[in-house]
């Protein structure tokens, strides 16, 4: 199968194999600095723009990216919750299903880097939904940011978050963080299904097209060992 071909999908269509709904992420329950964080304490913002945000990642993103995408958004959340990190949840929200979309056919851009595209993409989404202009610029710097090495927390904590997520997503980075039982959690309800081989071929046809991107780097950098040794994967087939 071509790399990151998925093509349109009903979201509403079991067969498709990947966790849709979001309704059982419940209002923010006052979390600080010194707490724990359950699966119920992650903020939701239940609105037409965040279940818009969704659509369009359930409708384009394959089973495996469209989970990719829901998990990374609580990775991010739940993080900032547990370390009082105060950040805006619709912003997160919707960068979150879309941080990935220039990975898929439809979108995929042979002369930028997918992470790029993809704030082209929210920035359009935003004008769409009636955001100012000032907030769908900040929707494309959280998308471009998240690939980041680092991304300041005072400046940009929805950036800063959704890299922290997306870093435990696909190389188990700083996994200790987030609780063990937390993690299989989101794991068993959110399953990760082909992500880790999905991703990886994306992600190396990204860079035999554009060698000078920041998906090259990752690839070069040994992005196949650690996407193979995520304790996210190990750690849940374990307890299985």
């Amino acid at each position: 199968m071509p790399p990151c071909s998925h093509g349109i999908r009903n979201r509403r269509d079991p067969s498709a194999g990947a966790y849709i709904g979001i309704g059982f992420l419940a209002p923010l329950c006052g979390v600080g600095k010194t707490g724990q964080v359950n699966l119920d304490d992650v903020p939701h913002p239940d609105n037409s723009t965040a279940s818009a945000a969704l659509d369009v990642a359930a409708t384009y993103c394959s089973p495996a990216l469209l989970n990719h995408c829901l998990r990374s958004y609580i990775w991010a959340a739940s993080y900032g919750v547990t370390y009082g990190i105060a950040f805006d949840a619709e912003l997160l929200y919707v960068s979150a299903m879309l941080h990935d979309i220039g990975l898929v056919k439809e979108f995929d851009s042979h002369t930028v880097p997918f992470e790029e595209a993809g704030g082209h993409i929210a920035w359009v989404f935003g004008a769409g939904a009636g955001w100012p202009v000032e907030r769908r610029a900040r929707a494309a710097e959280v998308i471009v940011r998240h690939m980041w090495d680092k991304v300041d927390v005072k400046g940009d904590p929805e950036g800063h978050l959704l890299g922290i997520g997306t870093g435990l997503e696909i190389s188990g980075r700083d996994a200790d963080k987030w609780p063990a039982a937390f993690r299989s959690e989101v794991v068993r309800r959110i399953p990760r299904l082909t992500l880790g081989e999905e991703f990886l071929r994306c992600f190396e046809d990204q860079a035999r097209r554009k060698p000078a991107s920041s998906a090259a780097a990752a690839v070069d950098s040994g992005l196949a060992g650690r996407i193979a040794s995520n304790i996210l994967d190990r750690s849940f087939s374990e307890e299985r």
